[in-house]
């Protein structure tokens, strides 16, 4: 999330001071991502440079000054949430990188590799689910997170089973519970669109 504009949403409900604004930040969020203080005086002040926000104490930054949203943070506020975020290419995952890796180790079992990582996740369903139904009805942003999270940890095991039905059927078992590495193929010149290797 940005905390660039988090901070002018806080904002626009009325003028804070800093620590309120990282408090409100933690709290809406459901805790799940802290903020130092540094983090938010920071972001204040490039918000300040830029002409969004403004505040009011003794010019150093501080917990003693107020800061408020300028018509310009508004403006830019409502040009953010309108905008659907492009779409870019995927960040480096650790766990499709392990899977491309380990298809060249040699004696690495793929089908059972990929079943050690989707019962992680399986797992870590189950806690999200038992934490989502622990939650009271009134904690909707600790809810809209526990979601989210259940939705991406459903897409990786969704991955997953993709990955291993493809790849039981490309690579077939040897003899020692593994699987041979694949021949180098030669490189196809196609791209998936938007994203870049």
């Amino acid at each position: 999330m940005s905390i660039r504009y988090a901070m002018l949403a806080l904002l626009s409900e009325g003028p804070k001071y800093g620590l309120q604004l990282r408090q409100e930040f933690e709290s809406r969020t459901g805790e799940v991502w802290p903020l130092n203080v540094g983090q938010v005086y920071t972001t204040l002040q490039r918000l300040g440079r830029d002409g969004l926000v403004e505040s009011e104490g003794s010019g150093a930054e501080g917990p003693q000054n107020l800061f408020r949203i300028t018509s310009a943070g508004v403006d830019e506020l409502a040009e953010w949430l309108r905008t659907p975020p492009d779409v870019v290419p995927p960040p480096r995952d650790e766990l499709v990188i392990k899977v491309l890796v380990a298809m060249r180790v040699p004696g690495v079992g793929m089908h059972e590799l990929l079943q050690v990582h989707r019962r992680h996740l399986v797992q870590a369903m189950q806690q999200y689910t038992q934490l989502k139904a622990e939650t009271p009805e009134s904690d909707v942003g600790l809810a809209l997170v526990v979601d989210a999270e259940l939705f991406r940890i459903e897409a990786v095991v969704r991955w997953l089973d993709a990955a291993d039905a493809r790849l039981t059927r490309v690579l077939p078992e040897d003899t020692s519970g593994g699987r041979p590495v694949p021949a180098a193929r030669p490189r196809v010149g196609r791209r998936i669109t938007g994203v870049r290797r």
